[in-house]
């Protein structure tokens, strides 16, 4: 039986997210998922007139090219899709997977030499095209959220259903504070860390790009940060689990790292190059719907009462300059129900306990 809100999502996402327009090339990339997806955004990119192309493609024959790529494999994959996304006017993803952890079995350096040649590809989706990437609620993901797969899909859909647009004013007063503070304090338990944001814009995030969304992002001055960050929420990084990820700064770099259990893989990826272990993003989280973590870093750094802090790379949009392969979102959740914590911005008390305290912002709250 077909379930109604896969079209209301389809139409969000091609009248809303990517807002495309008569004659427009949308190419929808599906991974994973039911037909009637990408059933429902064909129909939906006909109806505005745009023209739909669709690719398939699985999670478990992705992983079996990525164990045995090859450099001149790649290079012609790219060139391939290179070429393909420079016909295109947008690009809407939709991911689903079986297993979270399908890839956590491919060679570091095999998955490094795919990303280095699939890179420009990405760049070029997100500078010249209109795009949305959001993932499917496989029973994995349920099972991952601790929750049955009816009531995961029921989540799904009100989190992806919920009305951006309604919270476009506070979030963009957020982006101007934001966009106008210089020094950052924050304060939690096992986190005591202070930074820039001063001459760096900050971005908000309404359901344009990712689905489910709610975020407004910066990054801090590279050199700036200094002290200890102790994450709270668990991550996962190339199809590793991490948990108790603390993090201490010594200007801009991190010095010493540390997650339960897995010291040596963490520091691992932050020696993966000289940008690694500086700070390429920092956000804070405010979807209402969503409140607990679940290894999935599209809904994570999104939690209400949330921020994230990005080893890695910085985007281009909100950039102090940073250049890495990795761009890992790690994220803490400063609600009472997680031990609590503050957000100052240049000795303002702006969030205490994971809700907003200026007036303009109290929207964002949950």
């Amino acid at each position: 039986m077909h379930d109604p809100r896969i079209d209301q999502l389809a139409r969000q996402l091609i009248r809303y997210s990517t807002n495309l327009k008569r004659g427009e090339k949308v190419l929808i990339d599906l991974y994973d998922v039911p037909q009637d997806v990408g059933i429902a955004l064909v129909r939906e990119a006909r109806g505005r007139g745009a023209v739909p192309f669709v690719t398939l493609n699985s999670m478990r024959l992705s992983r079996e090219l990525l164990r045995g790529a090859t450099d001149e494999q790649f290079r012609l994959i790219a060139r391939h899709r290179m070429a393909e996304m420079r016909d295109m006017d947008a690009y809407i993803a939709v991911r689903g997977s079986h297993n979270i952890a399908e890839c956590s079995d491919v060679p570091a350096e095999r998955m490094d030499l795919a990303q280095s040649h699939t890179r420009k590809v990405l760049r070029h989706r997100v500078e010249k095209t209109k795009w949305c990437v959001l993932r499917w609620p496989h029973p994995a993901m349920a099972q991952q959220a601790g929750m049955s797969t009816e009531a995961f899909e029921d989540f799904y859909f009100r989190v992806c259903l919920l009305d951006y647009k309604a919270l476009k004013p506070a979030m963009n007063a957020l982006g101007r504070l934001m966009t106008k503070t210089d020094r950052v304090h924050i304060k939690g338990p096992g986190t005591d860390l202070e930074f820039s944001i001063g001459g760096i814009p900050a971005i908000p995030c309404g359901g344009e790009c990712n689905i489910p969304d709610g975020e407004c992002f910066t990054a801090p001055v590279r050199d700036s940060v200094n002290g200890v960050i102790s994450h709270n929420a668990g991550t996962i990084y190339h199809g590793i689990p991490f948990d108790g990820i603390v993090l201490e700064f010594e200007k801009g770099r991190i010095v010493k790292a540390q997650a339960d259990g897995k010291d040596r893989e963490i520091n691992k990826i932050l020696d993966s190059d000289a940008g690694a272990r500086y700070v390429g993003e920092f956000a804070l989280g405010f979807n209402p719907e969503i409140r607990e973590p679940m290894r999935d870093i599209l809904f994570d750094e999104k939690i209400a009462g949330s921020f994230h802090f990005t080893p890695g790379q910085a985007y281009d949009e909100a950039s102090n300059g940073n250049k890495s392969k990795v761009h890992w979102d790690m994220v803490s959740i400063q609600r009472s129900d997680y031990g609590g914590g503050e957000i100052w911005f240049d000795g303002k008390l702006i969030r205490k306990n994971g809700k907003f305290l200026p007036k303009s912002l109290q929207k964002l709250n949950w």
